[in-house]
């Protein structure tokens, strides 16, 4: 993609849609001198294994318009796009509020979300089609200093082994911050309240296991030292942050699904460097074609007799 001004518009076509890029200069990493144009040509060249991953679902725009170090907001209600952007309206359970949101289905509708600005992209775990059900359950592995990326993998491996005595299988992916992401696909027909109660199950069983390392409790005061085994994501109001995404960090990391050797590797050797991916990572790895992709296509059917709450 060719670079413009730092105020100059260029309009470009991407698969007949017409799109009007601006700013393409303008510095969004300053410790790295990355730019807007470089944000665009990362989530063009990933789309391939990203957007099967977005498809058909809402999406939170995590936008950072003036760059990682300035304001940045998590946006759930469309913004104006081109109508070629799907939408599917979205009311909140808790409020009755209702409101539009995106969807991200294409690469062009990819390039206009990076055009906003939005570094972050965080599809909610129901489709736009069924939005009160869930493809997945998610365990959100978040680690309280000291603990890091390596305890994190240590009760991801925990998870796993609880899961295949249910005789359900799991895959996981880095957060692309400081934790680990555990994915349970289901695809079929669950509600959030079943996927929701099974999630909180098997974190309180971890826990009552090994108190002193894992905690299901979602405040910040009682993390310290351990692996918080964040339920919490499963719920119709909660999106988690896509495999492939870029986060707004210092530097460009990203979250990358990971083979379980590499999680055991990890958790073995107390060595959290090779989980740590940065853009050019994520870009050689999705050469050898996506981790992840069984997620989107594994049917399983949640045990009606779960570890006791």
């Amino acid at each position: 993609m060719s670079q413009a001004g730092p105020h100059r518009r260029i309009e470009v076509e991407i698969d007949g849609c017409a799109l009007s890029l601006s700013n393409l200069d303008k510095v969004l990493w300053p410790r790295l001198g990355l730019t807007k144009g470089w944000l665009i040509d990362y989530y063009r060249q990933l789309a391939p294994v990203l957007i099967p991953h977005l498809r058909g679902h809402p999406l939170t725009l995590h936008r950072f318009p003036d760059g990682v170090d300035g304001m940045a907001w998590y946006q759930t209600r469309a913004p104006a796009h081109p109508d070629w952007v799907q939408t599917v309206t979205f009311e909140m359970a808790r409020s009755g509020k209702v409101f539009d949101v995106c969807v991200v289905n294409d690469v062009p509708s990819l390039v206009w979300a990076a055009q906003m600005g939005t570094i972050e992209l965080h599809p909610y775990l129901g489709t736009a089609d069924a939005l009160d059900r869930p493809t997945v359950v998610v365990f959100d592995l978040d680690p309280g200093l000291p603990a890091t990326v390596v305890e994190c993998c240590r009760v991801a491996l925990r998870i796993r082994v609880l899961l295949a005595d249910l005789g359900l299988q799991a895959w996981a992916k880095t957060s692309g911050w400081s934790g680990i992401h555990v994915y349970v696909p289901v695809n079929g027909p669950v509600a959030y309240d079943q996927t929701k109660a099974f999630a909180r199950a098997v974190a309180r069983s971890l826990e009552r296991d090994d108190p002193g390392s894992v905690t299901s409790v979602m405040a910040t005061t009682s993390r310290p030292g351990k692996v918080c085994v964040d339920w919490s994501q499963n719920d119709p109001g909660k999106s988690t942050v896509a495999p492939y995404s870029l986060r707004g960090r210092e530097v460009p990391t990203v979250s990358v699904p990971v083979g379980w050797d590499e999680v055991e590797s990890v958790a073995a050797s107390g060595d959290a460097r090779p989980l740590a991916f940065l853009a050019s990572d994520a870009l050689a790895r999705a050469d050898d074609g996506d981790l992840f992709a069984p997620v989107l296509a594994v049917t399983q059917q949640l045990p009606p007799l779960v570890p006791p709450v």
